[in-house]
């Protein structure tokens, strides 16, 4: 990567002052990152991150903005962790003056990467993540421009084999509950509506997902798994780790669907895969690799925290049944969890996107519920 302490600058640009051309669809990028001093770093700052990204996006295109906004399943966008040397001292990360990090962002639309393009021309200095300022060192494509026809029409792999890497917390929505395994069907599927909601290339979902399940097995694997807080709410079970997935013998009389198999296989890294995709987890590498690169424990111990408290809170409910409770139980738990490691009432409501005075009510509330129960 380029060493320069400013933002790296394209080379060339089309005429309509693009980076890559204009029927783009799909690119990956990746940043150095240096912060300004050594600092700490709050253990859920993967909500700033996603905050500051989508304020870029308000600031310069606001239409392209409510668009996002208005999106209620599918983001044509991820945004990673900061992967490199995040040193876990008590509740915070700690971020070390010399060292770099990396922050990786995708676009998965047209209009996306086109915002991307002219986006990376007039990079702010910094990304601000409270008292933790992290200076644009360079930028460069992770993942290069592409399209969704040109995932589609790519000659097949040698290997005839998908390996993909899943180097944070993966998870998938199943029956109101996180299922932390990588099942080829909840796999795919994760990529499939990605896949039909943007490229413009629709295929049957009931058809190819019965194919998946019929014919795509797992020839190897090396996972674990670990319970983490991400987003704005709540914890995740995820897997980390790598798999391989194949296809069987009979798989091989749908040929589109094959075809179908292998471009998401390729689409993986640029969409990530299960939920939260937009708060770092689901972060996708298409190839074998067998160590997770992102730090987790911080947020390991404040999901265990949020867990602990949420089964208390629940205890204590009279009507204990219905998703309401549920819901108060683990709003409490939240953030009572991140008020112990130290964050302030108004950044835990305003990542919440609650008002500071329900917060601070929560707050006492959950504590004079735990005085009841001792």
């Amino acid at each position: 990567m380029a060493t320069s302490p400013y933002p790296t600058r394209p080379q060339k640009s089309d005429s309509s002052g693009l980076i890559w051309p204009a029927d783009t669809e799909l690119v990956g990028l990746v940043f150095e990152l240096t912060p300004r001093a050594a600092s700490s770093l709050y253990a859920q700052y993967a909500i700033g991150l996603h905050a500051w990204f989508l304020y870029q996006v308000q600031e310069t295109d606001p239409d392209l903005s409510q668009l996002l906004h208005d999106e209620e399943s599918e983001k044509a966008f991820t945004i990673s962790g900061l992967e490199g040397d995040l040193g876990a001292s008590g509740k915070d990360f700690q971020l070390l003056g010399d060292r770099i990090y990396r922050w990786y962002v995708t676009g998965l639309s047209k209009r996306v990467v086109q915002w991307l393009s002219q986006w990376l021309q007039n990079l702010p200095e910094e990304i601000d993540l409270r008292n933790a300022p992290l200076l644009i060192r360079s930028w460069e494509i992770a993942f290069a421009p592409t399209t969704y026809q040109q995932l589609l029409t790519a000659e097949l792999p040698l290997s005839r084999n998908v390996k993909l890497s899943f180097v944070t917390p993966t998870s998938f929505r199943s029956k109101g509950h996180h299922f932390p395994l990588p099942v080829p069907e909840n796999v795919f599927h994760s990529y499939f509506r990605r896949w039909n909601n943007f490229s413009g290339i629709i295929f049957d979902q009931a058809e190819f997902m019965n194919w998946i399940d019929e014919n795509v097995i797992i020839s190897r694997h090396k996972l674990e798994s670990q319970k983490v807080a991400a987003g704005k709410k709540g914890m995740v079970t995820g897997f980390t780790g790598a798999v391989e997935f194949a296809i069987g013998r009979s798989g091989q009389n749908r040929p589109n669907f094959v075809q179908l198999f292998y471009a998401l296989g390729r689409l993986a890294p640029y969409c990530g895969t299960g939920h939260k995709t937009t708060f770092g987890l689901g972060q996708t590498r298409s190839q074998w690799l067998t160590e997770s690169v992102t730090e987790v424990s911080i947020q390991s111990v404040l999901a265990a925290r949020i867990d602990e408290l949420t089964e208390k809170f629940m205890a204590l409910r009279k009507r204990k049944g219905g998703s309401r409770a549920a819901e108060i139980a683990e709003t409490w738990a939240t953030i009572l969890a991140r008020r112990e490691l130290g964050e302030s009432l108004f950044d835990i409501a305003a990542d919440l996107e609650m008002p500071y005075e329900t917060v601070k009510t929560y707050v006492k509330l959950a504590r004079r519920a735990l005085k009841t129960d001792d």
